[in-house]
């Protein structure tokens, strides 16, 4: 008789917390498993976009592999889709680069003018930001657009200082200020060092002569 009497008010102690914090605990454990379940899901919503993005830059580098016109459909649909619906995605920022490189091949200077001058203001990884702006310089300095050229080689980094002066270089001689040219050039076999390239740099240099 004791041990129902002890039972039933572990049953009532047990009821009356229930009623108290019953309602707060199934709460929480709601409010836990929806945490849960939207972490999980945006994880797999993340991957989907990863993947998706993924197979646009897949297939933007084979179509760069190609020939013709359809070809150059094909990189600037994939390029679009990439900058339209996947702006943030890694796959993107390298994905406009290839393009930019492809197009400028096959002198469509605007069309790669474009995908450089969107990694540069939209990019969302910063560490294709220095080589976006030199290769951006590049296309600018074909246009004959030597201002917003040169504008672009403001602030280099320094790991792009010496390519940055070299550009710089090129984009003066172009405005046949050959001084000025030649010291940019001087400025980045400086920065170079070793670099290969310092050799070719040294022949424009010479190529200015007592300039």
């Amino acid at each position: 008789m004791a041990y129902d009497l002890e039972s039933q008010e572990k049953l009532d102690a047990l009821k009356a917390w229930w009623d108290r914090y019953g309602t707060m605990l199934a709460i929480i454990v709601f409010v836990v498993v929806a945490v849960v379940a939207g972490w999980r899901g945006w994880q797999w919503y993340q991957g989907h976009q990863a993947t998706q993005a993924m197979g646009y830059f897949e297939a933007l580098e084979t179509a760069t592999g190609q020939q013709g016109e359809d070809s150059v459909a094909r990189i600037k649909a994939a390029s679009a889709t990439l900058r339209s619906d996947f702006p943030k995605s890694g796959y993107t920022s390298r994905g406009l680069l290839v393009a930019a490189e492809a197009l400028r091949a096959r002198n469509d200077l605007d069309a790669a003018r474009e995908q450089l001058e969107w990694l540069v203001a939209h990019g969302a990884d910063a560490a294709l930001l220095p080589l976006a702006k030199l290769r951006l310089a590049g296309i600018l300095l074909d246009q004959k657009q030597y201002d917003q050229a040169l504008a672009q080689l403001n602030n280099a980094p320094q790991a792009f200082a010496g390519l940055y002066a070299d550009r710089r270089g090129d984009i003066l001689a172009a405005q046949d200020k050959k001084a000025e040219a030649k010291a940019a050039w001087a400025e980045a076999v400086k920065l170079l060092g070793t670099d290969p390239i310092t050799q070719i740099i040294q022949l424009k240099i010479d190529a200015l002569g007592g300039a």
